[in-house]
């Protein structure tokens, strides 16, 4: 079983730093963590890997565990933009996504652990203990505000055409498996590795906000534009959140899975507005 402590307390390393070398350690990750926004959401290449390259190196002078986790966390961002985010359920599509996302998340995972033998990363299935009533009520709230929002958002916006058209069942199935899996690689790649990277180096909150910029920037490119980081921002806020407070990857990647199961039908709706005909804040033909 992996130890768990490091996912249930902060790690203010950087408090206890001069301020000049506090300063160049949240540079360091900026950095990294800000050319997501110019490889994912922007899509500005190869420009968009020169803050990787500086951050990284800015960290490695700075603090050379850092620099090495910092690497890490870039190594899982450049795996992913060697592939198009764009939604695409044919057998090609499916497993480019499949290799370089996996990918994303074995690699950063086996040079931790095996090369620098650090047990950093690390994915709590089975904590041992039962879920508190919070948690089941919250299941409950977001299921009740992806009902409402998600209809309004994805329709109202257009962003539904940023997936592909949906010709018979096959393709209501792949889009399925292909919204389930991606909603579990998230909790995987920006929970597990991004934010755990991270946590050792900064107050939680900091931490928790340069994950999200990551999470957030690779969503834009997935397909939630518009407005849809006042969606994703605060998603992936709580979604650190959520962790931190209950150390478990099975309830993340839960509450992640019930949000998308709305996601999928939403999509399925847009296409055919005679299923999944339920959705009260669909906007009007």
């Amino acid at each position: 079983m992996p130890d768990l402590s490091s996912a249930t307390h902060d790690h203010p390393a950087v408090v206890d730093q001069p301020p000049a070398l506090s300063a160049m350690r949240i540079l360091a990750a900026a950095l990294v963590c800000g050319a997501a926004v110019l490889l994912f959401a922007v899509h500005v290449r190869p420009l968009g890997y020169v803050p990787l390259v500086l951050g990284v190196a800015l960290g490695l002078v700075v603090d050379r565990k850092l620099g090495r986790d910092l690497g890490l966390i870039a190594l899982g961002q450049v795996i992913i933009s060697t592939i198009s985010l764009k939604a695409d359920l044919s057998n090609v599509g499916m497993l480019k996504f499949t290799l370089a996302l996996g990918l994303a998340v074995v690699v950063p995972t086996v040079l931790s652990s095996r090369v620098f033998h650090d047990d950093t990363i690390h994915f709590p299935v089975r904590t041992g203990r039962r879920w508190d009533r919070w948690q089941a009520l919250y299941l409950v709230a977001v299921a009740f505000a992806a009902y409402l929002i998600l209809p309004a958002y994805f329709l109202g916006s257009g962003v539904w055409q940023n997936w592909p058209d949906l010709d018979g069942t096959g393709d209501v199935a792949r889009l399925f498996v292909g919204v389930n899996a991606v909603g579990i690689w998230d909790e995987l790649f920006f929970i597990c590795v991004v934010l755990a990277l991270l946590r050792p180096h900064f107050p939680f909150w900091l931490a928790n906000l340069l994950q999200a910029t990551v999470f957030v920037s690779f969503l834009w490119e997935l397909g939630y534009r518009e407005w849809g980081p006042l969606l994703t921002i605060p998603f992936a806020l709580i979604q650190g959140w959520i962790f931190r407070r209950t150390t478990s990857l099975t309830y993340v990647v839960a509450v992640h899975l019930l949000f998308d199961l709305f996601v999928f039908m939403v999509l399925v709706h847009a296409h055919d507005p005679s299923m999944f005909d339920i959705f009260v804040t669909a906007p009007a033909p």
